[in-house]
């Protein structure tokens, strides 16, 4: 099918219910569908929105055209869990069905107030002459989660920027309401500004964070600025970024800067801005506070303008495992949250010395395993880890000890996207290689290392499940112990 303009604005009840029943038939065909992540029903999801702990369960929201697995009209997608990783599907709950968000009701977030559940978002509506208005939304749930009013806030962006004006992130603080909202100047420079607001949801801008990056991508997306111990951080996703050795090597980056940030003068003192995820597949995270009062963060497991193996089968793209957030030494430390454990089924350790020979460990479920490696003493120069299959798809994990460099080479792991950068990543590790936690489910890998000083996120279409993981090392031994867990379905 030809994706022209007038197809990806077509809405749900241009088809029928048996055309939508056929979509999702095709959904089902694919190999590749997930066991224990979030992925659409059909068509193609993004960026998570209004993630939520409310009335004792998570309430998470994303980005969704039901259609193809294309960038179209964009509705919300409910998704709820007792817990972070057992979701229900609840189906759309947001429809771009206003003048305001006719074109698409894009990216937000959520607020508690008193019993009631308000969805903050960017409505994007089109002119006759295809020219974008952003308004910023506010919808209303009742009891059956459902939005019974929502009225535009904001109309259009302030004077000095475009028309590249949204996603709101809000919070409540000191009696007042913000929201921080990503921006492009008319300089072309990405910017994140803060509103506040009272109680009528009146909200007036009281500028730009003050971040000194005064020339960092051509646009800043998905902002998310909240305290964490006693450091400030700013979650955002510059686009235009130019790579830079092993650093934003994807289209687009998402990262943070973490210090101190003044709200009366909107001043931030930080450090420099860090990648969150070293892998292929990361984008337009949100956080939010946990039941256990834990700030926890889920991102989009995929990229904007990059097709995917799995389009020919009507669906695209997956969230990420829920990571919690903690600060060491003005560095975020994520580490896969404790409801994960939930999925284990059943393990086995073992303990080995690996050399130049290969040391072959049948992995206990092919298509969804955790395993962790625990490095006891490494005197070698080069560790490699390979999970392969019987077709020799394999992908290849490096860490050379005296560069410090760990690397995800996935050039051989089965089908791949289409208009990415090479098919390697890399990440300068600050302390050696001591411990890797790795997540394998169908058609992805997340990987936590040294307990989440860094992660590499993947997207992986092999033809069958990787069977087998082989273990090396180059110039010396490395001593190590496993353990080994099959995942069931989340």
């Amino acid at each position: 099918m030809e994706w022209t303009r007038e197809a990806r604005y077509r809405g749900l009840s241009s088809i029928t219910n048996e055309e939508f029943e056929s979509m999702t038939d095709k959904v089902h065909q694919s190999p590749w569908r997930q066991y224990f992540h979030v992925q659409p029903v059909s068509g193609l999801l993004n960026d998570p929105n209004g993630f939520i702990y409310f009335k004792g369960q998570y309430h998470l929201f994303y980005q969704w055209y039901p259609l193809g697995p294309v960038h179209g009209l964009k509705y919300w997608y409910h998704v709820v869990s007792d817990d972070l990783i057992h979701f229900e599907n609840k189906g759309p709950v947001v429809y771009p069905d206003t003048t305001y968000d006719s074109h698409g009701a894009y990216s937000g977030s959520s607020i508690q107030i008193e019993d009631q559940l308000y969805l903050f978002y960017t409505g994007n509506h089109r002119t006759k002459d295809w020219e974008r208005l952003p308004y910023q939304m506010v919808a209303t749930l009742n009891d059956a989660f459902q939005v019974k009013d929502k009225k535009p806030l904001i109309e259009g962006s302030p004077q000095g920027y475009t028309d590249h004006f949204r996603d709101p992130k809000v919070w409540q603080e000191n009696g007042s309401y913000y929201f921080v909202i990503g921006a492009q100047t008319t300089a072309q420079t990405g910017r994140a500004l803060i509103y506040q607001g009272d109680t009528t949801f009146k909200f007036h801008l009281l500028g730009e964070i003050q971040t000194g990056l005064s020339d960092f991508g051509y646009m800043w997306e998905c902002p998310d600025l909240f305290k964490l111990g006693n450091k400030d951080v700013l979650i955002f996703c510059p686009q235009g970024l130019e790579a830079d050795g092993v650093k934003y090597r994807n289209i687009y980056q998402s990262g943070y800067i973490i210090g101190d940030f003044d709200l009366k003068t909107l001043e931030m003192k930080h450090d420099g801005f860090v990648e969150l995820d070293h892998g292929f597949d990361f984008y337009a995270p949100q956080t939010t506070i946990s039941k256990e009062g834990e700030r926890v963060l889920i991102g989009w497991m995929g990229l904007p303008d990059i097709n995917y193996p799995t389009d020919v089968y009507n669906w695209a793209h997956c969230l990420t495992l829920p990571r919690v957030l903690k600060v060491k030494e003005n560095t975020l430390i994520q580490t896969v949250h404790p409801d994960v454990e939930k999925l284990r089924v059943r393990s086995n350790e073992t303990k080995m010395d690996i050399t130049d020979d290969n040391t072959v460990l049948d992995l206990i479920q092919p298509d969804r395993s955790e395993l962790n490696i625990s490095i006891v003493e490494n005197e070698a120069d080069v560790l490699s880890i390979v999970f392969s299959n019987q077709v020799e798809e394999a992908v290849k994990i490096t860490y050379d000890k005296n560069t410090g460099v760990f690397e995800l080479d996935r050039s051989q792991s089965g089908e791949l996207p289409n208009n990415q950068d090479n098919q390697k990543r890399s990440v300068q590790l600050f302390d050696a290689l001591k411990s890797l936690r790795i997540f394998i489910d169908t058609s992805s890998i997340e990987i936590f290392i040294n307990e989440g000083t860094h992660v590499m996120t993947s997207r992986l279409f092999p033809v069958e499940p990787y069977q087998y993981c082989q273990l090396s090392s180059e110039s010396g031994t490395v001593k190590m112990e496993t353990k080994q867990y099959e995942l069931k379905r989340g």
